[in-house]
């Protein structure tokens, strides 16, 4: 069974990272996947430091991450980038975790700048082996986008949707299944 793993960079209570990635992992499991959602807003990972080894939940978390076949990665944007919450667990991880995996990318911002934190983010997947699917999803204004815990915007709602059968195809097609497909999502 396909496993697909969404981790959430935000610490906010209420954070619309974490709401807008269940609709990825709820879609991802409507296609069979077997799905886990990492908080980092609820664990325990103290700053990460070289000298020092894996601390808290880090070793664990690192092996979830590991064991999955595909990770949707989501962030709230910080000044233009993603959250210091998001990259503390992204320095724990290297190609060990991520080599050869599907990635998704989320990222939700309270204004409207998202392009350079999808980037920002490409290029750390990219630095440690890992294949982040084409579709990626930024959410902005994301107070406008939410009532409580439902994604309000039709467009948004598909497109974070498609993000999760996404990462499934092509995290089959990574593990040779040539039956895989990506259909992209309606413009």
């Amino acid at each position: 069974m396909t496993r697909i793993v969404a981790v959430s960079g935000s610490r906010r209570d209420g954070s619309y990272t974490l709401k807008a990635l269940r609709y990825a992992l709820d879609a991802a499991s409507e296609t069979g996947a077997e799905t886990d959602l990492i908080d980092l807003g609820s664990v325990d990972l103290p700053l990460y430091h070289p000298d020092e080894g894996d601390r808290g939940d880090a070793a664990a978390l690192k092996r979830r991450v590991r064991d999955a076949d595909g990770v949707i990665l989501g962030s709230p944007v910080y000044h233009g980038s993603y959250s210091s919450t998001f990259r503390n667990f992204h320095d724990y991880c290297s190609k060990d975790e991520f080599e050869d995996t599907a990635v998704g990318l989320l990222v939700v911002a309270g204004g409207g700048t998202i392009a350079s934190t999808l980037d920002h983010m490409r290029v750390t997947v990219r630095g440690v082996r890992g294949h982040t699917v084409p579709n990626q999803v930024g959410i902005r204004n994301a107070s406008d986008k939410f009532e409580g815990e439902t994604l309000t915007d039709d467009d948004l709602r598909d497109r974070t949707e498609q993000l999760g059968r996404d990462v499934v195809a092509y995290a089959l097609m990574l593990a040779g299944d040539a039956d895989a497909e990506c259909v992209p999502a309606d413009d």
